[in-house]
């Protein structure tokens, strides 16, 4: 037992605590990086964008790999309102406001939605009004994804932002030496503390943000059954 721990008792408890949330976090920015790239398949195949797929990279920080995210996230509210800056220039102020009027049947907004594309792609998908209309009457981009990124801006600059993303695939040992060589070895208390703070609320926000992901991709899923 290190002389650490005799003076310390809780510390080999702290350093499971450590271990364990460091998981989570990787569980929650692995998942976070799927939702993505589902979101982005559908928005290029349905809508015409050409988002760029991304990829966690092992051998980057957290930080990097929340700047990854952060990227697409961004790219993918440009397209958005890329996309209601068309919608507005297409059709004519009445049939704009119907898309976002919550009064205004669903059937009609979609079909609305999709005459712009078929006008815009020369040839729109059957699904192409129904997650054009769901992009742009949710809350997925202007709260959601909003609220994600700027979480994963916090964690980047925390800090565990400068620890390896990919720690886990290593021993017991060697992941406790990854995450402790970013901070003092006697702030294990702090780390812990650091990583419960940040991803309680991650978690959260990640959770809604794969959610409402899932409800624009099971439409398209519905729509070819």
């Amino acid at each position: 037992m290190a002389l650490s721990d005799l003076i310390y008792p809780e510390n080999p408890r702290r350093r499971q605590e450590l271990i364990h949330l460091h998981q989570e976090l990787f569980g929650c920015m692995s998942m976070n990086f799927h939702a993505t790239n589902e979101l982005a398949e559908v928005l290029n195949a349905h809508l015409g964008c050409t988002i760029t797929h991304i990829k966690m990279r092992e051998s980057s920080t957290v930080k990097e790999n929340c700047d990854i995210i952060i990227r697409a996230m961004r790219e993918i509210q440009c397209q958005v309102q890329k996309i209601d800056g068309d919608m507005k220039e297409k059709l004519e102020p009445v049939l704009y406001q119907k898309l976002y009027d919550i009064k205004e049947p669903e059937l009609e907004k979609i079909a609305i939605a999709h005459k712009v594309f078929s006008i815009l792609l020369g040839e729109a998908t059957s699904a192409a009004g129904m997650v054009a209309v769901k992009l742009l009457s949710s809350n997925l981009i202007t709260i959601t994804v909003c609220k994600l990124v700027s979480l994963l801006a916090q964690i980047g600059a925390s800090v565990l932002g400068g620890i390896s993303i990919t720690v886990l695939g290593l021993g017991m040992e060697m992941i406790l030496h990854a995450i402790l060589g970013a901070v003092e070895r006697n702030q294990l208390l702090a780390a812990v503390r650091s990583y419960e703070e940040h991803l309680a609320e991650f978690k959260e926000a990640s959770e809604k943000y794969q959610c409402a992901i899932r409800e624009v991709t099971s439409l398209v899923r519905h729509q070819v059954q």
